[in-house]
């Protein structure tokens, strides 16, 4: 396998600037055909923006498949899959039941990357269903400027951690690769005046690559408190879903009532301080996670996770409530 060379400036200047000449292609192919997020009621914009920019992140992974000599083919089969049916629903519109067996199909493809051993029927569905809950959570958390780009960037970085220094579990030109795409979206996102959105194939891209790399990092050492690298998107989203199903609202229908969407429309926070609050506040979660899964025993880091979120879940209702 070729060794994508991080240490190595020409390798990583290439890549870098290769993504930055597909990523400004798309925004002249988008601005040609008008491919823009127009703003309403519920958005959290108020004048149009490129949409789709996220597209960045799966060609990222294309440029590193190719130069990987093709390495882990199910999970790059089952990333293009999402990838090209989310960026179909950027253009258009594609029906939420073929998204959903489409990310069905393509968690069944991350199974035949992992060669998993046999287990009981109810543990295939709870691994379904957490999977695909990770990538509606993401797209359902793209609201504001910068919060895709760096809430994934904290998971990567406790994921780098990780891979060099506790326990290795995939190749790190996976995590370089990730990381550079999604550095240079932030640059053009992760700001007031967003250039552009990442649109559905961005969020749902980058949960996809997540779930594989938590995926792969949980069934090489056994420990499910690496969970916690996404707690609070999934706290944020879980209570939100709650409070919508106890107010008979439909769920799945876009709305404003995620915590970070009342920071910013009803509290007046700007985008980028939401934004980094969220990525700060998860990376320090990360860090606390690697240290103690260095120190504390599989039991006693799975009790302080259930206190982190517990003590997550009381600051939401907290914040939320007043």
């Amino acid at each position: 396998m070729k060794s994508f060379q991080p240490s190595t400036i020409i390798p990583v200047l290439f890549y870098f600037f290769l993504l930055f000449a597909l990523i400004n292609l798309y925004f002249l192919v988008a601005s040609r055909f008008n491919i823009v997020d127009s703003p309403v009621d519920r958005s959290s914009h108020n004048r149009p923006v490129l949409r789709g920019g996220g597209v960045i992140i799966p060609l990222g992974i294309v440029l590193w498949f190719i130069w990987s000599d093709f390495q882990y083919p199910w999970f790059f089969a089952g990333l293009m899959l999402v990838s090209v049916v989310s960026f179909l629903e950027d253009l258009s519109h594609v029906k939420r039941g073929i998204r959903f067996l489409t990310q069905l199909a393509a968690i069944l493809l991350l199974t035949m990357q992992f060669e998993l051993p046999p287990f009981p029927w109810w543990g295939w569905v709870l691994m379904l269903f957490t999977a695909i809950g990770v990538i509606n959570a993401f797209n359902f958390m793209d609201g504001i400027n910068g919060i895709t780009a760096g809430y994934s960037l904290s998971a990567l970085i406790g994921l780098w951690i990780v891979n060099n220094y506790q326990a290795p579990f995939v190749s790190n030109d996976l995590l370089y690769a990730a990381g550079l795409a999604l550095a240079l979206f932030s640059f053009y996102n992760f700001r007031n005046h967003a250039r552009c959105f990442a649109g559905d194939v961005g969020p749902v891209a980058i949960s996809f690559i997540l779930v594989f790399l938590l995926g792969k990092l949980i069934l090489t050492t056994g420990n499910m408190a690496y969970l916690m690298f996404l707690i609070i998107y999934g706290v944020d989203t879980f209570l939100t879903i709650i409070k919508r199903m106890m107010r008979h609202e439909n769920i799945i229908e876009p709305h404003r009532q995620h915590l970070y969407q009342i920071l910013t429309n009803e509290s007046g926070i700007s985008h980028v301080k939401v934004s980094t609050a969220y990525t700060l506040a998860q990376l320090l979660i990360n860090l606390v996670i690697i240290v103690l899964a260095g120190q504390l025993s599989l039991t006693q880091q799975l009790l302080v996770s259930i206190g982190i979120t517990g003590g997550l879940v009381a600051l939401h209702i907290y914040v939320k409530g007043n």
